[in-house]
C-alpha cells in the first residue's frame, strides 16, 4: 500500500494547510473590523477639510499657496505608491501595481521623469525590480498608520514641488468600496486645483478674513489637507489588505477541503482495488489447491 501511504500523507499535508488557512482568515477578520473603523473614523475629518480647501480655492485670496501653482517647466513627476507590507491578500497589490505601471508608461511617454515614494514593502521591491528611481520609503508600518511616519519619506516630494522641481505629484493606493470589493486608485495629490476640490459645481464662491494674515493661515491648512490625504490613502489601503487576505484565505480553506475530499475518494479507490487484488489472489491460490 505504498500509494495508500502516499496520499495518506498528502491528505494530512493538506489538514496541516488548512488549519493554518483559517486561522489566517480569522486573524484578518478581527483585523479587517479595526481597521475598517479606523478608516470610516478618518474619512469625516477628510472629507471636512477637503471642504474647507475647496472653498478656499475659490475665494480668490491675496496669496496663493504653491501646491496650487501649475507646473510644467521641470518635466519631473512624483508617485506615491502604496501598497501592503505583507503578501497572502489575492490580487490587491497587483492590481494597484498594474495601474501605477500604466500611469509610468503614459508620463514617461509624454518625456517626463519619474521619481517615486513607495509606502509599503510590496510597492518598494516592485519600483526597484523596474528601475525606477526611489527617493524615499516607509515600511513596515504594522496594524495602525501613523502620520509621523508616514509624513517624512512624502515632505521629499512636497518639498521638491515647492521648489519647482517636480510638474506633479500623483497618489496611487486602494480604495475600499466592501468587504468583497477593493478599488486600486489613482489621483492627482498636486497642484491642487478647484475642479478636483469642489464636491458642488454650483455652489457660490467663498471669501475669508485671515488671522493673523492669509500666506500663515492657507500654508498651514493646505499641509494639514495634504497630510489627511495620504493618512486615508493608507487607512484605506489597510482596510482593503485585510478584507482581501480574509476572502484570500478563505478560498484558500475551501479548497484544501476540496481537495482533501478528492484525496479521500481516491485513497478509498486505491485501497479498495487492494483488498479487492488480494482477496482475489486468495481465491485464485485456494481454486489452484
Amino acid at each position: 500500500m505504498a500509494a495508500g501511504k502516499e496520499i495518506r500523507g498528502k491528505i494530512k499535508s493538506v489538514e496541516n494547510t488548512k488549519k493554518i488557512t483559517k486561522a489566517m482568515e480569522m486573524v484578518a477578520a478581527s483585523k479587517m473590523r479595526k481597521a475598517q473603523d479606523r478608516m470610516r473614523a478618518a474619512r469625516p475629518y477628510s472629507e471636512k477639510i477637503r471642504t474647507i480647501t475647496a472653498n478656499l480655492s475659490q475665494a480668490n485670496p491675496e496669496y496663493t499657496h504653491p501646491f496650487m501653482v501649475q507646473q510644467d517647466l521641470s518635466k519631473k513627476v512624483g508617485v506615491i505608491v502604496v501598497t501592503t507590507d505583507k503578501g497572502l491578500c489575492g490580487g490587491l497589490n497587483t492590481n494597484v501595481l498594474r495601474l501605477v505601471t500604466s500611469k509610468m508608461r503614459e508620463l514617461e511617454g509624454k518625456g517626463s521623469k519619474i521619481e517615486a515614494v513607495a509606502i509599503g514593502n510590496k510597492g518598494l521591491g516592485f519600483l526597484n525590480r523596474v528601475g525606477a528611481q526611489v527617493v524615499s520609503h516607509v515600511t513596515q508600518l504594522g496594524d495602525t498608520p501613523h502620520l509621523d511616519k508616514l509624513i517624512g519619506p512624502v515632505k521629499v516630494l512636497l518639498d521638491a514641488y515647492q521648489e519647482g522641481k517636480l510638474d506633479a505629484v500623483y497618489l496611487s493606493y486602494t480604495k475600499f468600496i466592501n468587504t468583497m470589493k477593493q478599488e486600486p486608485v489613482m489621483e492627482q495629490l498636486l497642484p491642487l486645483t478647484a475642479d478636483r476640490l469642489a464636491t458642488d459645481k454650483n455652489a457660490h464662491s467663498w471669501d475669508y478674513l485671515y488671522e493673523p494674515d492669509a500666506a500663515t493661515v492657507i500654508d498651514e491648512l493646505l499641509i494639514r489637507y495634504v497630510e489627511a490625504l495620504i493618512f486615508q490613502a493608507v487607512a484605506e489601503n489597510m482596510a482593503s489588505e485585510q478584507s482581501a487576505r480574509m476572502v484570500a484565505m478563505k478560498s484558500a480553506t475551501d479548497n484544501a477541503g476540496n481537495v482533501i475530499g478528492e484525496l479521500k475518494l481516491v485513497y478509498n479507490k486505491t485501497r479498495q482495488a487492494a483488498i479487492t487484488k488480494e482477496l482475489s489472489e486468495i481465491v485464485a491460490g485456494a481454486a489452484a489447491v
